[in-house]
């Protein structure tokens, strides 16, 4: 039960405990740690007093760290607008969740004014980068920011890990710094849950982004070198080489932004892949009227070439650029 501020500290020092002993690194830990602290001191602060718990769970042969919060309190009218960083808890029914959503993996919120509130939520342990793991992927990016501009709205994603390549483009709203904050908060959130499904990186990328102005993204995941996961929304262009055409879905939106229910938006799509295709993807500052066949022999050129050639020949002066270019090494 955690009812004072004295409680606050024991449960954050249980946590922290509690993650290194099931293997947590230092840095891990402390996010866990800081996560406790956030839903212990919004127990007392909310609701007076309230329970707090944790238990090591399993996902096959991963194990993970689960810390459930529950209360008797007036509840949260907007759940969504909770997670929004900057949303104060005092004097609302907004519990600051965004440091939440930030930290751990997954989380889900159950709440009903004045019913009380459970937010149950999970870190799961990663496993350490093999360096033995054989280096099969080339990917190459090229970028640059509007012409005379001093920030880049645009920013991308690149994280192999176990065998694993996720790549992805994102593009904030509008230009300048406004637009370079939109989209580095949804590169943070990827880069820091790069292995969860594809569908709740999107929802949780969303919500960390949603003070800002939002973004348009696009994820590929490539668990091997014949299988691609796809998902997008907004405006990123997809296209891969060769005959056989690959048809990537268009599905409109935007992430943030106080948008609501973007997993409606969000179509993961699942594709047959062969080592001899290339994938580029690229923001909006590039001309989306082009093919193959304007480039002869470029998609047997190494990523970053075919990435500054796009860029360099279809880019538009008065906008951000970006291309993100992947294809295998042994192709």
């Amino acid at each position: 039960m955690v009812a004072d501020r004295i409680d606050c500290l024991a449960a954050q020092q249980s946590a922290r405990s509690i993650a290194l002993n099931l293997g947590f690194a230092d840095a891990a830990s402390e996010e866990i740690a800081l996560v406790v602290a956030e839903l212990a001191s919004n127990l007392v602060k909310h609701a007076g007093r309230g329970a707090l718990t944790f238990r090591k769970v399993r996902n096959g042969e991963r194990i993970g760290l689960e810390v459930k919060a529950q209360d008797n309190g007036p509840g949260i009218s907007d759940i969504e607008k909770s997670m929004t960083d900057g949303c104060t808890t005092s004097g609302s029914l907004g519990y600051g969740l965004g440091t939440v959503n930030r930290l751990m993996d997954e989380i889900d919120v159950q709440s009903q004014p004045g019913a009380g509130t459970q937010i149950l939520c999970r870190r799961w342990l990663r496993p350490r980068p093999d360096a033995l793991l054989p280096h099969i992927w080339d990917v190459g990016v090229a970028t640059r920011a509007r012409h005379s501009a001093p920030e880049n709205g645009d920013a991308f994603v690149l994280k192999e890990s176990q065998g694993v390549l996720l790549v992805g483009l994102i593009d904030g709203l509008g230009h300048g710094e406004p637009a370079k904050k939109a989209a580095l908060a949804a590169q943070q959130y990827v880069q820091t849950h790069y292995d969860q499904p594809l569908d709740k990186i999107f929802v949780g990328a969303s919500r960390a982004c949603s003070a800002t102005r939002g973004v348009v993204m696009a994820l590929a995941c490539f668990p091997s070198i014949t299988h691609l996961s796809f998902a997008s929304v907004g405006n990123i262009e997809a296209r891969a080489s060769g005959a056989r055409r690959v048809p990537f879905g268009v599905h409109r939106g935007i992430l943030g932004a106080s948008e609501p229910h973007v997993e409606r938006h969000v179509k993961l799509e699942e594709f047959e892949w062969s080592p001899e295709i290339v994938l580029v993807l690229h923001t909006d500052g590039l001309s989306s009227r082009w093919d193959w066949d304007d480039f002869p022999a470029l998609e047997r050129q190494p990523a970053r070439d075919i990435a500054t050639k796009l860029l360099h020949e279809l880019a538009n002066e008065n906008d951000d650029a970006t291309v993100l270019c992947v294809r295998s090494v042994a192709s």
